[in-house]
């Protein structure tokens, strides 16, 4: 997630998201090494290959299939109903079968160690398996094959599904544009809209591009861009900015700025910024199989050569079995499914619980997390206006709302609409006649025989109607109503405070998580809205990079970030904290993609969740390594000694994934 190229690498899965939004769709691109199915001492643990909806996996595995088969026969004409073929026909069936199950095995040993890398699963399977043919025991060596070829098949499954979930989320973004050519409306490509040009936006739509606003008058949600909770009116000629959301009518703007040098390109260029700024998570697997591989091929090199010098019978086919042996149960398969496996069993819970992780590393981030930042406007709060206050004059509360409703249904704006959906049925039959709309004031009109006005304290001031001074001071978005030309009282709408908002704070403090809120909107906005979550600390009026600036500072203090946002200007910062959370229902497309968790349903609760599932996964995944390790070791010394043949080494080391699998599907039934 580092820049538009890079790949994240973890647990066997590699997740390709761009960060930039300009592409049509992600690119799934591959190398070579890709191609071929390649692993890297498990670092590069790659299982890419499409699969179309019409064609089912198995048909992808046909010639394992076939193998499994043909061992299968074997083993139960010889142990079932005890028939010895030919050793001449029962290698000629075996090589058959091994070479269908492990001409992919064998292909990328021989290209690794062509390289120099003779220290990786596929030249350990390779080695152990070719000299089970060249002593004899043919089914063993193409049992070992079958079984490590399966365990592949699991993982690849695995991944796919991970991926196919998260290649849908990342496909929800824009790409087209209405623009206006000699009268004639055609969608194109943004890329393609030249300076001076008119583009149209219907209702719900976002701006592609910088212009300026042809239409007399529309209203914009521009949460995405400035984090500011309250809808942006703009006139004639006022600047519009790629990222804003048109609410009400069809509008056209005029572009100022080529799609390459909107304010939506530079917030973007931030965020790959930010992103070279972060380290890439190494796992534990990758570190320790560039260790561990590399001695157990020395140790069963060792316990073929050693013996010689101390055993006065020493046969060289029977060392040369235990040393197989060892290199069986020391491959480190189990471990190689297993681990991935449990990550993958910790993203299904998540899943089930509405959240994407989009990586397995980032379960171990969320362990580590001490410090959570937040954004206001549609992270806590719900991005959605609601009537907080009404406070009459001279009348019944309910009396002043079915006034001002009853004149605000004239209005498009979206603080009118939230006093309509107040008043609900109150309204009943009033009417409002002689409407007339002060541009940037607000409304005038006439009630049951009385001049009403509604909307701002400029309106007010016009009218030279006289009105309470606190109300200079309120931090919510006020509308004033004058009845008769007298002061008649104000109703406050704001933002709402989501319903598990509280909770959530509350719950990552039990955890001895620091909370922090970064905010575009007004300090004193921030500061009531802090205190009434209990947040730590609060700091209002920041543009994106001094949100940028504020991580920064944290993270210079040694602590670990998960940062929570929804807009284009949360980006940046979701890039350079330890783990980008983004809120996927009504988060932006740039945030989302820009993110490693993305929470689907908006709930900030969701974020302790998050951290939770982090905690269990990390915990199963490490009794899985303990579990494979323990088996093995007891394998490797009764192998060494001659006592485990390379069957028992076999189903130890299946068994052992198996158990290990059905500990990582135990993660998904998990209730939190």
């Amino acid at each position: 997630m580092k820049n538009n190229n890079d790949q994240k690498i973890d647990n066997g899965l590699r997740l390709v998201h761009p960060t930039k939004v300009t592409d049509k769709k992600p690119e799934h691109r591959h190398s070579d090494d890709e191609e071929e199915h390649d692993h890297d001492n498990h670092d590069d643990h790659d299982h890419d290959s499409e699969v179309t909806p019409d064609k089912p996996q198995w048909l992808e595995h046909w010639n394992l299939l076939i193998a499994l088969f043909i061992l299968t026969v074997l083993l139960i004409m010889e142990y079932g109903f005890k028939i010895t073929l030919p050793k001449t026909i029962a290698f000629v069936i075996n090589a058959t079968a091994y070479l269908l199950a492990g001409w992919n095995v064998l292909r990328m040993a021989f290209r690794k160690a062509k390289r120099g890398d003779i220290f990786n699963e596929f030249v350990l399977m390779s080695v152990a398996t070719i000299g089970a043919f060249a002593i004899g025991e043919y089914e063993e060596g193409v049992a070992v094959m079958v079984f490590y070829t399966i365990g592949e098949w699991f993982q690849d499954a695995a991944v796919r599904r991970a991926k196919a979930s998260i290649k849908a989320l990342l496909d929800i973004r824009p790409d087209e544009v209405a623009v206006v050519r000699n009268g004639n409306t055609q969608v194109i490509d943004p890329k393609e809209v030249q300076l001076g040009e008119t583009i149209q936006i219907k209702p719900g739509e976002k701006v592609a591009l910088d212009g300026e606003l042809v239409a007399e008058k529309a209203s914009f949600n521009t949460a995405a861009l400035t984090g500011e909770s309250r809808p942006d009116t703009k006139y004639k000629g006022e600047q519009v900015l790629a990222g804003m959301i048109n609410l009400n009518t069809v509008s056209e703007v005029k572009v100022t700025a080529l799609f390459k040098d909107s304010k939506l390109s530079k917030i973007l260029e931030m965020v790959q910024d930010a992103t070279a700024r972060k380290s890439q998570t190494q796992l534990f697997i990758s570190r320790f199989a560039k260790v561990y591989t590399p001695i157990v091929f020395f140790l069963a090199l060792a316990v073929v050569v050693v013996p010689y010098f101390f055993v006065d019978n020493y046969i060289f086919n029977d060392w040369l079995y235990r040393g197989l042996v060892f290199l069986v149960i020391s491959c480190p398969c189990a471990l190689v499914v297993s681990i991935p496996l449990g990550y993958f069993g910790g993203i299904g819970l998540a899943s089930k619980n509405g959240i994407l992780f989009k990586g397995g590393n980032f379960l171990d981030v969320m362990t580590k997390v001490d410090t959570v930042v937040m954004d206001k406007t549609g992270t806590l709060t719900k991005g959605v206006f609601k009537v907080q206050k009404v406070v009459a004059n001279g009348m019944d509360e309910k009396e002043l709302v079915k006034l001002t409703a009853a004149l605000e249904k004239n209005s498009t704006h979206p603080v009118g609409k939230a006093v309509v959906d107040y008043a609900g049925d109150t309204i009943g039959n009033t009417t409002a006649t002689n409407v007339e709309e002060i541009a940037g004031h607000g409304l005038k009109g006439t009630i049951e025989g009385k001049e009403i006005l509604a909307g701002n304290l400029k309106l007010m001031k016009k009218y030279n109607i006289s009105y309470p001074p606190e109300i200079e001071s309120l931090v919510d978005t006020v509308v004033v109503t004058a009845v008769s030309n007298k002061y008649g009282g104000y109703i406050t709408i704001a933002d709402e405070i989501k319903e598990d908002a509280a909770t959530a704070i509350e719950e990552m403090h039990k955890l001895n998580i620091r909370t922090v809120m970064l905010s575009g909107d007004k300090q004193a906005v921030v500061d009531n809205i802090a205190k009434k979550l209990s947040i730590d600390e609060a700091y209002g009026d920041l543009l994106p990079e001094d949100k940028v600036s504020r991580v920064q500072k944290i993270k210079a203090e040694g602590r670990h970030i998960a940062f929570v946002g929804d807009g284009v200007n949360d980006a940046p910062v979701v890039a350079l904290a330890d783990a980008g959370i983004a809120m996927g229902g009504l988060g932006s497309d740039a945030t989302i993609e820009t993110a490693d968790v993305v929470i689907q349903n908006d709930q900030p609760s969701k974020i302790v969740s998050a951290i939770k599932i982090g905690k269990i996964t990390r915990s199963i995944v490490w009794q899985n390594i303990i579990l494979a390790m323990v088996v093995k070791l007891i394998v490797l010394i009764l192998g060494a000694g001659g006592v485990a043949n390379l069957w028992e080494a076999v189903i130890a080391d299946v068994g052992v994934a198996l158990l290990a699998i059905l500990n990582a599907v135990r993660i998904q039934k998990i209730k939190l």
